[in-house]
């Protein structure tokens, strides 16, 4: 055979180059002639001559795709294929023949094979599949890293007696179709919560999305919640899918649902009642299955007597509540945390492994956490990014605030006084006129004392 690539596929497979194939086939012939072409256009490629050879080049090498032949001396293409399937992270395999029946391929795709191909071989075709079995492949690693992703935020860090509990608690009712309300501070792991939640739940393979009700500007919730049509408002220049409806079938978290104004409560209220909701501009309701789970920093009752929040809403999200309690309630947990997140973040930025002395985690026990876990967090990403060679951590790597070491007296006071600005900060979701508001200072007044103090306006 002697086969030279149309130049019309020839862009499809510069992208593929160096990606490695593994040819299986007892006429060697056959195996030149795919080689020479494969090796042409850039690919890595190795020779069998039988199933066995092949499973034992595969103890040795990893290939991304397989063109394994059905008829082979010793053991058939069949049985190499399913032995093939039972390695860890298999390569896609192209089943090869000059003899194919329908049912010799339906057994093939049944054991796993990627597709089938039969002799005389088309080397357009070839190409082809072995282009989209590659992507196929890099697509099942993308979602494996994916899941992964979504696992480690999942996972609730800590053996306090109320995180056990909080474990617990998940456990039993994650797998209902129960709504939740989370309560608790800024940066205590509400979010965390919901996606143990979802990730234990029946709807665990299916959408988890969040909306965050203070960050939204109140003119555009709605149209993120429910979507638009073209033309409803002015800047709605085409049609949107709003939340509720993406994420059908699966988890909508309401991060903050206390900061959403009375107008969309309302209409929350009807969704949660109905399953179905009409987008903004439009006249056609859309029904929907969605499990709702919802976090607060604020105290709802309190809210709801102040006339800022609806009480039939309350009652919808409240039927199974839960609370993550402060870290400063819960400092057993800080130095499993403080590990926990210098292995996340060594791993995130290709570093070595670290340690933290026990001198340091002691100062991190005794300070207050007024932003909670999140503030710890950033707390463990400054000090690996700011010491990339630094591999033992020791108490003169944090930063002062937290081991409280200063010269002066007004050192230490501009340290508490960032300490609670910052924490006021994150309760309101860096609105600095809400923050200057609840401090009782003017927006002016706060913002040069935050450029005083370092703080940067996130609004």
């Amino acid at each position: 055979m002697n086969y030279r690539l149309p130049p019309n596929l020839l862009p499809l497979l510069i992208p593929y180059n160096m990606s490695s194939i593994l040819i299986v086939d007892d006429e060697s012939g056959i195996r030149d002639s795919l080689r020479g072409v494969l090796e042409d256009e850039g690919f890595r490629t190795e020779e069998a001559e039988s199933g066995e050879a092949c499973l034992r080049l595969l103890e040795k090498n990893s290939f991304d795709v397989i063109l394994l032949d059905v008829w082979l001396p010793g053991i058939d293409g069949l049985d190499t294929l399913q032995k093939i399937r039972e390695v860890g992270d298999p390569p896609e395999v192209i089943m090869i023949s000059g003899h194919g029946t329908i049912e010799t391929a339906v057994r093939a795709t049944k054991l796993g094979a990627y597709d089938f191909l039969e002799k005389p071989l088309s080397i357009d075709r070839t190409l082809i599949l072995i282009k989209h079995a590659i992507d196929a492949k890099k697509l099942r690693h993308e979602n494996r890293d994916l899941k992964k992703q979504l696992q480690s935020k999942s996972v609730i860090v800590g053996d306090s007696v109320p995180m056990k509990a909080l474990r617990q608690q998940t456990s039993i009712m994650a797998p209902t179709n129960g709504r939740v309300l989370i309560y608790g501070e800024s940066g205590t792991g509400k979010e965390l919560v919901a996606h143990a939640i979802h990730a234990q739940s029946l709807r665990k393979d299916e959408m988890f999305l969040e909306v965050n009700c203070a960050a939204i500007p109140e003119d555009l919730i709605e149209s993120e919640l429910f979507g638009h049509r073209q033309g409803s408002f002015p800047g709605a220049t085409s049609d949107k899918e709003g939340k509720f409806q993406k994420a059908t079938g699966g988890t909508l978290f309401l991060d903050e649902v206390g900061d959403m104004s009375l107008k969309t409560q309302s209409k929350v209220l009807r969704t949660l009642d109905e399953q179905r909701f009409t987008p903004v501009g439009s006249s056609d309701a859309i029904t929907v299955d969605v499990r709702v789970i919802a976090s607060t920093n604020k105290d709802l009752e309190e809210e709801i007597s102040k006339g800022n929040f609806r009480e039939d809403l309350f009652y919808r999200l409240n039927v199974i509540p839960f609370f993550v309690p402060p870290l400063r309630e819960r400092k057993e947990d800080v130095p499993l945390l403080a590990r926990h997140f210098l292995k996340e973040f060594a791993a995130a930025y290709g570093r070595r492994s670290r340690e933290i002395t026990d001198d340091a985690i002691q100062s991190l026990i005794r300070y207050s956490w007024p932003g909670n876990v999140r503030e710890l967090r950033n707390v463990i990403k400054r000090i690996v990014i700011m010491n990339p060679t630094t591999t033992r951590f020791e108490r003169k790597h944090l930063p002062p605030l937290i081991y409280r070491e200063f010269s002066t007296l007004h050192q230490a006071r501009d340290a508490y006084e960032r300490d609670y600005i910052l924490k006021k900060l994150d309760e309101n979701h860096g609105n600095v006129s809400r923050t200057a508001e609840m401090l009782g200072l003017e927006r002016s007044h706060l913002y040069r004392k935050m450029k005083a103090l370092g703080i940067a306006a996130k609004e």
